[in-house]
């Protein structure tokens, strides 16, 4: 009787074994992971803090209360501590590095081949990336989103605003890629609708003043791209352009609140939002990041700046909403 239960019980266990191994069911998901995510973000201004909070926001909300980890990090606004910052992040092996604006980006990149990377207020990836034909998706361990509002629409709004200037100005950073290649691309478009042209580049806040007087001097209107440097000097802008009476159309609504008349803006928030669901289907295993294309702002607004509009004689077109 013994060696029959022995040979009963044997038979059983061996049945199990089979039918485990015989199984398609995948495992179950390990729900008590908790995934260490890192941020990196250039510079403290309005649209970053916005897309970073976004991102947190939608990343928790997906993966669920306690089950990621953050690690934010700023630059203030120095390329060369972009790169010590992802390097310690690449040391810690976390599981996902969000790259906010184009120099964190280019470090995350530069620092890691392994890790997941996503972008966000990146104008355009080509560029950042060093990409030529760029066709949508940078492909390898590297995506995001982009803050890239439709040039063509923004030249649209100088003509709309200020149909009788003549000059427009330019101004940018020189040291950050993404403003070179919206200037170019925006002049192109501007001097097919009968304007003259002028770049006017500052290397960074060392001699932001002095160009800027120096476009408020020789332009009619001013036109100044999404980017790091202007946002975090809005006030000198400001300063100078006001006096001299010259307007500035903005390439988004942060600079805007501080320099400009107008802009076609984005929401920053909803782009970290998207970037972080993004990184949500990455760490649950439900997209491969190679293959992920870029993803862009879904709409813009039209919108004006009631206390520079005011201070400089203009009235908002219809259709503009005031910032808040």
């Amino acid at each position: 009787m013994k060696r029959l239960l022995a040979l009963v019980m044997t038979t059983l266990m061996l049945l199990s074994v089979l039918s485990g191994c015989g199984s398609t069911e995948a495992p179950a998901a390990d729900t008590d992971k908790a995934y260490n995510v890192a941020i990196i973000q250039l510079v403290t201004h309005d649209a970053l803090d916005a897309a970073t909070q976004g991102f947190q926001d939608a990343l928790v909300a997906e993966l669920g209360e306690g089950n990621v980890n953050f690690d934010l990090q700023n630059a203030a606004g120095d390329t060369n501590t972009c790169a010590t910052i992802v390097n310690s992040f690449v040391s810690n092996d976390v599981d996902l590095i969000m790259a906010n604006a184009t120099p964190a980006l280019q470090a995350a990149a530069a620092a890691t081949a392994e890790i997941p990377i996503l972008g966000t207020s990146v104008t355009e990836y080509g560029v950042a990336m060093g990409i030529e034909n760029f066709s949508g998706t940078v492909g390898g361990n590297v995506s995001g989103t982009s803050d890239l509002a439709p040039l063509d629409k923004q030249a649209e709004m100088v003509k709309e605003w200020f149909p009788d200037a003549k000059n427009v100005g330019l101004l940018y950073c020189s040291a950050e890629p993404n403003s070179q290649y919206q200037v170019d691309t925006i002049k192109t478009m501007l001097e097919g609708l009968g304007y003259t042209c002028t770049l006017y580049a500052f290397a960074d806040t060392n001699d932001m003043s002095a160009v800027t007087q120096e476009a408020a001097d020789h332009s009619d209107v001013i036109y100044v791209p999404t980017d790091n440097t202007v946002a975090s000097g809005t006030g000198i802008i400001d300063g100078i352009c006001q006096a001299a009476g010259v307007p500035i159309i903005a390439g988004e609504e942060g600079i805007c609140s501080g320099c400009g008349v107008a802009t076609l803006s984005i929401s920053y928030y909803d782009l970290g939002v998207a970037t972080g669901k993004m990184a949500a289907r990455i760490l649950k295993g439900e997209a491969d990041i190679s293959t992920m294309p870029v993803e862009y702002a879904a709409t813009s607004t039209p919108k004006y700046n009631a206390a520079i509009c005011e201070a400089l004689g203009l009235t908002a077109p219809e259709g503009y909403t005031a910032i808040g």
